[in-house]
């Protein structure tokens, strides 16, 4: 499997430790983008979190260690859709996801649009029958269809809820949704922290350990850069007011190691950068870091 080299890898490390042979970390680039609603530019997001990510430190204070000289992290070479879209495009991705899962890579996906995460969570459950799915979003993405697509992003959720068990998926940061989602929420139980009540206190002061205690010993995590407050993330399609920042987000991966739990692979989404606005790109590429951080500590 063919990698990026160091000037337009992951943190731009050099090739010791970015080889998929020296790499317990492999980093998939899915610039998918056929069913955004609003703003544009998602397939740009991989090459520019790459990008960005050449002015990420490599040392993490809270960790005390330069982590991707201990794991190694490989960026496989971007996946080509060419005019490839809906089921076709996610078998592409699920089968390099799962491909790289039979390595025993640990897998971080870059997209594109939420459509994409699909396949890396199908790919994952199918090596981790146990896990739960943790999604900071400000969408719950359980619209049947949406613009006479099954595949949109804004469904992207209802068709992992055909395979997945509902009652393990834990959503965050939801604050856009029609009637039907909010119903299907309830009638399949699936634990959704809306925005609102979160703010509202009805979660207590630390919303974030009752967030971890719905989750199971494995956890994937599906995250939309549109969960942050546009504020802080404007480089998204749909921006929703009222969202979160980071250092609120961070308590909630500091809860999942403390309660003992496993982050088992993690795919980021929906950024859409923007001419000269450098801020989002590098915002992203450090939130992977820091989740990889999470993932293995204590490895």
């Amino acid at each position: 499997m063919k990698v990026l080299d160091t000037t337009k890898n992951f943190l731009a490390i050099e090739e010791k430790y970015s080889l998929i042979e020296n790499s317990q970390v492999a980093i998939v680039s899915a610039p998918y983008e056929h069913t955004v609603s609003y703003g544009g530019g998602t397939k740009y997001a991989p090459k520019e979190i790459l990008g960005a990510s050449a002015y990420v430190e490599f040392y993490d204070d809270e960790f005390d260690r330069e982590l991707c000289f201990d794991i190694g992290i490989a960026a496989v070479k971007p996946i080509k859709f060419e005019k490839k879209h809906g089921v076709e495009a996610l078998d592409m991705i699920y089968d390099q996801v799962a491909e790289l899962l039979k390595m025993d890579k640990f897998v971080v996906t870059l997209g594109g649009e939420h459509s994409i995460s699909t396949a890396p969570i199908k790919a994952h459950f199918e090596k981790y029958p146990n896990m739960s799915i943790l999604h900071f979003d400000a969408h719950s993405d359980l619209r049947d269809e949406y613009e006479n697509s099954k595949y949109s992003h804004a469904s992207f959720m209802a068709r992992v809820a055909e395979f997945f068990p509902t009652e393990r998926i834990t959503q965050v940061g939801i604050r856009a949704q029609c009637k039907e989602e909010a119903d299907f929420i309830k009638k399949k139980k699936i634990n959704t922290y809306y925005a609102s009540a979160i703010r509202r206190g009805k979660h207590g002061s630390n919303w974030q350990k009752k967030v971890v205690k719905t989750l199971g010993e494995e956890v994937y995590v599906t995250f939309d850069v549109d969960y942050f407050d546009p504020a802080m993330m404007p480089a998204t399609g749909t921006p929703e007011p009222d969202g979160f920042l980071y250092s609120e987000t961070l308590d909630v991966f500091r809860e999942l190691i403390a309660a003992g739990k496993k982050i088992v692979g993690f795919d980021v989404v929906e950024l859409a950068p923007m001419d000269n606005l450098s801020h989002p790109n590098l915002t992203t590429a450090r939130l992977i870091y820091k989740i990889l951080n999470f993932a293995f500590s204590g490895k």
